[in-house]
């Protein structure tokens, strides 16, 4: 198994600067991974410097906490996708979902979609798992079924989230089909591979460049 292949590097810190990016590029160009993930404010230089590359340039919109209004989103989305993003990761609004706010929810995570879908680019959606029901994560799986996005993410590794087996195992069965994205304490080589063992299309893992030694 090509464990590269699956791992999309990532560098989110509030301290990272332009140097960390070029770093971060560097690393991903050696190891072939699948992609990097970025602040939105690093798309630009990112994209720059692996536009020779096949590797995709990744970044999160309205990340940590989810609850930027719609419009924000939005916007925040068609920059990144002006400055070169390959792949949106937005992260759901867990207020609303707490308030049961649903059509709030689903009209937050159909307008980023559509505002990605229509340039071509591909949307992931991060529930922040630990922090739900199992009942909200099964809504929150149907809603994405129903709009069509291309992934689903366990957990941004900011908010106390952690990768299990048994989410991934949840979210395979209530995503029918939808890929998923495992991030969060994936610090090991043995745990990625269980990770894959039980269905991940991808590793959102600031530890790539460990989990290959």
């Amino acid at each position: 198994m090509e464990l590269n292949n699956y791992i999309e590097y990532t560098l989110l810190k509030p301290n990272t600067t332009k140097l960390d990016i070029k770093e971060l590029c560097r690393e991903a160009m050696e190891h072939n991974f699948s992609g990097v993930c970025v602040p939105p404010f690093y798309v630009h230089t990112a994209a720059k410097l692996l536009e020779e590359t096949n590797i995709k340039v990744i970044t999160t919109i309205g990340y940590p906490m989810g609850y930027h209004a719609i419009p924000v989103k939005v916007e925040e989305a068609k920059r990144a996708i002006d400055e070169g993003v390959d792949e949106i990761e937005m992260m759901v609004n867990i207020a609303a979902v707490k308030d049961s706010n649903w059509s709030h929810v689903k009209n937050d995570i159909a307008s980023v979609t559509t505002a990605a879908h229509l340039k071509g680019k591909k949307i992931k959606v991060i529930l922040e798992t630990s922090l739900l029901t199992v009942e909200e994560i099964k809504q929150l799986c149907a809603i994405c079924c129903d709009i069509e996005v291309d992934c689903i993410k366990n957990a941004t590794g900011v908010n106390g989230g952690r990768a299990t087996i048994e989410m991934i195992l949840l979210l395979k069965e209530e995503a029918k089909g939808i890929k998923i994205v495992a991030a969060g304490g994936v610090h090991t080589r043995a745990f990625a591979l269980e990770l894959i063992e039980a269905g991940v299309d991808k590793l959102g893992t600031s530890e790539g460049v460990q989990l290959l030694q």
